[in-house]
């Protein structure tokens, strides 16, 4: 039987052939779209609130109940869905790190920027959920129109 020696077990390392680049184009791109996918979710999340004063709006100046706005619906469910989407793409991202280049995520640039900007969803995500349930209730609660209709 053959023994493997230490110095065997490491011979990548020692015959001069290093691990390939964990700073590539795809891992750049992929760090960079998780502050842009939190960024739009939150401001995706927020603009229902806009969406929903144009339709209030609207209706005062109609004095009459109109249909509620499908993009509000859209909008709250799209902050959300980017929000998540900017953690799943940080996970793949340390996930291919540290299985293909055998890095952790702080240990290149473009992990640490994703890693860093991710945690703002701890306070994003909850935030839109409560954005989503505005938009709900608004839809069901609809509008005074006042005393002028």
């Amino acid at each position: 039987m053959a023994t493997t020696s230490p110095s065997s077990a490491s011979s990548s390392a020692s015959d001069g052939t290093a691990r390939p680049r964990a700073v590539t184009p795809g891992t750049v791109t992929a760090a960079l779209l998780v502050p842009l996918l939190t960024v739009a979710g939150v401001a995706t999340s927020l603009h229902t609130q806009e969406i929903e004063h144009a339709w209030a709006d609207r209706q005062r100046e109609a004095c009459r109940h109109l249909p509620f706005p499908m993009t509000e619906y859209v909008a709250g469910w799209a902050g959300l869905c980017l929000g998540l989407a900017a953690v799943a793409v940080c996970v793949m991202l340390a996930r291919r790190l540290r299985g293909r280049y055998g890095r952790r995520l702080g240990e290149t640039w473009p992990g640490l920027v994703a890693g860093t900007t991710v945690w703002f969803n701890v306070l994003a995500i909850p935030m839109e959920l409560i954005q989503l349930y505005a938009v709900y209730s608004a839809a069901a609660a609809g509008i005074n129109l006042g005393d002028g209709c």
